[in-house]
């Protein structure tokens, strides 16, 4: 049985420097599920003294015994699987049916998919007959990654950056940490040399801030708000070290009035998913003039019979939202959005019957316009803001007049159309008429939404140095 206060340190269960507890909530019931411990500078040090210690000989380190070790991974975490899903369901709230699928399947799907593109991975390439270019690891990487989709994220870049090669120190989000205990863990049955990965607990402010700075990280990968994702960069600037930032999103999802009715429920389907806790949800529902009073009926009912419950409980209704800040945020801006805009569902307080846990009602506010706080600003809840637009050039522009840049949406049955306002919408991504994105596919944005590309062969190419080299003497 893992020791919650413990850290994973060189291939062991360590104790902290000095006894620094955080209890872990509930959010379904608002009790403490756990207590941690938060490292100190101590513990930084020791645990990237330990991935630097290893970096040498896991870099050399055959592709094929790498693979191997993943592999191997992917066994242990499909068998360990219920453990996980009740982990994630209890520290961050997701529907234990939902945490079994979706939060667990992110994992052993990333994990899939890195193995699939690993297997035919390049390091060396031809650049001319004489000339070589090679992709090296590029050393000791801090991942430093949040609550909302805990093994998503963690599998994200722990498993491309030991593939290549680099070492690693996990800081998982100390609001949901017992996932990632749980995958240092899985890290360790699978048999990865000591070294390799590390983990550390603690909060953004500490160690966070202490991986960021410390001289001895090569790279730090974060995913989190965009307000965190500036400080680490300033913080990480001292030391030149690469930083990969996968930050907020307020999606917009420009609804067509061809797209038909089954697009306006999955529209509200797809915001209040994991509770609207999801960098990538589409917050904004742009709709078309001539289909917008039906679109606000359709998604005001979608959200008056969203069903809301504990995470304990199976079935497919959506869960708490992680923490009391959290609650008092989101309730902080639907009391805003009601001295803004129409509201149409939902509201301040809890839904009928819940008296305890962090339950926010499924909102939708109608005739928001783009200039209003509840369309600036990442709600990060069930909340969805509905605005209409007149011309197809209206809608783009409302869609990228934001600074976040992650993902867009666009529900049209007419490809062409589809295709050219893809083209024209800045994100990373463009979700179309509910087709979500093939294993692999590299998930980042544009603008405040972050520079980074995680995902398959993108998400390989992260955590790598390129280096040419001259009169190269092929045998």
């Amino acid at each position: 049985m893992i020791d919650n206060r413990k850290f994973y340190i060189n291939g062991a269960w360590v104790d902290p420097a000095k006894a620094n507890d955080f209890n872990v909530i509930n959010p379904s019931n608002e009790e403490v599920c756990a207590t941690i411990s938060l490292g100190d500078q101590a513990d930084t040090d020791a645990a990237v003294a330990a991935a630097r210690a290893a970096f040498d000989d896991w870099a050399f380190t055959p592709k094929e015994d790498r693979i191997a070790l993943i592999k191997r991974l992917l066994e242990v975490y499909n068998d360990r699987q219920e453990e996980m899903a009740q982990a994630m369901s209890m520290e961050m709230g997701a529907p234990i049916s939902m945490s079994r699928t979706n939060q667990v399947g992110a994992g052993s799907w990333h994990l899939e998919g890195f193995l699939k593109a690993f297997d035919k991975f390049e390091f060396e390439r031809d650049f001319t007959a004489t000339e070589k270019t090679l992709l090296e690891p590029i050393g000791v990487c801090a991942l430093i990654t949040p609550w909302n989709w805990p093994m998503n994220q963690i599998v994200l870049k722990a498993i491309p950056a030991m593939a290549v090669g680099c070492t690693v120190v996990l800081k998982p989000s100390e609001i949901a940490p017992l996932s990632g205990l749980l995958f240092a863990d899985f890290c360790d049955q699978a048999g990865f040399p000591k070294g390799v990965f590390n983990l550390v607990n603690g909060d953004g402010v500490g160690v966070g801030t202490q991986l960021s700075t410390h001289p001895e990280v090569d790279m730090v990968s974060f995913t989190g708000s965009s307000r965190a994702g500036i400080a680490i960069s300033k913080a990480a600037a001292d030391t030149l070290k690469r930083v990969s930032l996968e930050l907020g999103g307020k999606g917009a999802n420009i609804l067509f009035a061809d797209a038909g009715e089954k697009a306006m429920q999955y529209s509200a389907d797809r915001c209040f998913r994991n509770s609207g806790q999801s960098c990538n949800a589409p917050t904004r529902l742009l709709v078309e003039r001539s289909v917008y009073d039906r679109t606000v009926e359709v998604v005001s009912e979608a959200a008056k019979n969203t069903r809301v419950g504990p995470a304990s409980e199976e079935g497919q209704h959506i869960g708490p939202v992680v923490s009391e800040a959290q609650f008092n945020k989101i309730q902080g801006l639907i009391e805003v959005g009601m001295n803004e805009a129409r509201l149409t569902a939902g509201g301040l307080g809890r839904p009928d019957g819940l008296n305890r846990g962090f339950y926010v009602r499924p909102t939708v506010f109608a005739d928001v316009d783009n200039t209003m706080t509840i369309a600036r600003e990442e709600i990060f809840g069930p909340v969805l803001s509905v605005i209409p637009f007149d011309t197809e050039a209206e809608a783009i522009a409302i869609a990228n007049d934001t600074p976040y840049g992650l993902t867009n949406y666009i529900q049209t049955p007419d490809d062409e159309k589809r295709q050219r306002v893809a083209r024209r919408l800045r994100s990373g991504m463009v979700e179309t008429n509910g087709q979500g994105f093939a294993q692999g596919s590299p998930f980042g944005g544009y603008k405040q939404s972050g520079n980074g590309r995680e995902g398959g062969t993108f998400g390989l190419e992260d955590f790598l140095e390129v280096k040419a080299v001259s009169a190269w003497v092929s045998k």
